[in-house]
């Protein structure tokens, strides 16, 4: 780890000289490109630098130490700085380490999101309208704005599939986590004996395609327009606005019907579709993410669960690091942190493969 953090510092040094140089500085593409690699690693340096330097002072007062003798009067403070210099050069090796983790290159991206429900019937699909405002809430909270793509409900005022753009800086790394299958155990409002029902809604949660990583040819696409259904107000119904888009070689059909102009609710469908093809590519030269997509997704069977929400116990537990709030209200009202930010450090901890943090 030190020796990549001293290159580090010494590709810092070499690039703050290249900065200072006339002809770069004259050269907007040459700084700009010099800046932006500055920039990510200036944070990691600047912890590096701190560290060398408390582990500088730690030494010195190791060696203060050594030479007082036992019952100098300064032997408790130099006992006590070092202390405080050991935590804090602890506190800054780790987060060094948590910076050197290689970082995914979709994390700054926006999102697709895609929720559907699963087995569960008329339960599934009110769960799956429920996850939807959670997630809207929780985007609303960091920011972010949610565009809604399409949505198909179910005559019980619940959703049987909405996909939506997540936009915003991060949105992927933090939503991430929670593509899978996601479990509601609770006693329906129709059940008179009380007995509890269990049901299950998929997420999927894709990164967004830059225009410049997926080419589509049009002689490749196939665009059909029909009447949108819905709410979206009046003559919602009365104009062919709504726009399904199959791509011949995949297969892949992706549908938008949310704008009344043809014109944006087709370029809606193409940012999904765009999404699909960069996920398809991504499978094709990674058979791990292929299997990751799998699990992602499942088949909508309560058996695959990576998250399950119990009603009569107000607990959501998710199973994939043992975790369990019993905050489920505010877990549904989009107050996600207590659930989203162990399990970004539970993975952190395996990608520096060490025992994940015991919750």
């Amino acid at each position: 780890m030190l020796e990549q953090l001293a290159q580090l510092e010494h590709n810092h040094a070499a690039l703050t000289a290249k900065l200072a140089d006339p002809e770069v500085l004259g050269d907007r593409k040459a700084y700009t490109e010099a800046s932006k690699a500055l920039a990510e690693i200036d944070d990691v340096v600047a912890l590096y630098r701190e560290y060398r330097e408390v582990r500088r002072q730690l030494g010195e007062t190791d060696e203060l130490l050594a030479g007082l003798e036992r019952g100098d009067e300064l032997v408790e403070m130099a006992r006590e700085e070092r202390d405080r210099l050991t935590a804090r050069a602890d506190e800054l090796e780790e987060a060094l380490r948590l910076e050197l983790i290689p970082t995914d290159p979709n994390d700054q991206r926006n999102v697709v999101l895609e929720i559907r429900a699963g087995t569960g019937g008329d339960e599934a699909t009110l769960f799956a309208a429920e996850l939807f405002r959670m997630y809207s809430r929780y985007a609303e909270e960091q920011g972010w704005r949610v565009e809604l793509l399409d949505l198909s409900e179910s005559g019980a005022g619940g959703v049987k599939e909405v996909s939506a753009i997540v936009e915003g800086r991060g949105a992927y790394s933090r939503l991430k986590y929670e593509a899978g299958v996601h479990r509601v155990q609770r006693v329906p409002e129709t059940e008179a004996s009380g007995r509890i029902h269990t049901s299950a809604v998929t997420v999927a949660v894709l990164p967004e395609a830059e225009d410049v990583e997926v080419a589509i040819d049009d002689k490749d696409l196939r665009v059909d327009r029909f009447c949108a259904s819905g709410p979206g107000g009046q003559g919602v119904n009365t104009t062919y606005s709504a726009v399904r888009i199959t791509h011949l070689p995949t297969g892949i059909v992706v549908s938008c019907q949310d704008e009344r102009s043809q014109i944006k609710n087709k370029a809606k469908a193409l940012r999904v579709l765009k999404a699909r093809l960069l996920e398809l590519e991504q499978q094709k030269a990674d058979q791990a993410m292929s299997a990751e997509r799998k699990k992602m997704v499942g088949s909508g069977d309560r058996s695959e669960k990576i998250r399950t929400y119990n009603f009569p116990q107000n607990r959501v537990t998710d199973h994939r690091i043992h975790l369990t709030v019993h905050q489920l209200p505010e877990v549904l009202e989009g107050r996600l942190d207590p659930l989203i930010d162990p399990l970004v450090a539970h993975f952190q901890a395996e990608r520096l493969g060490r025992p994940a943090p015991v919750e």
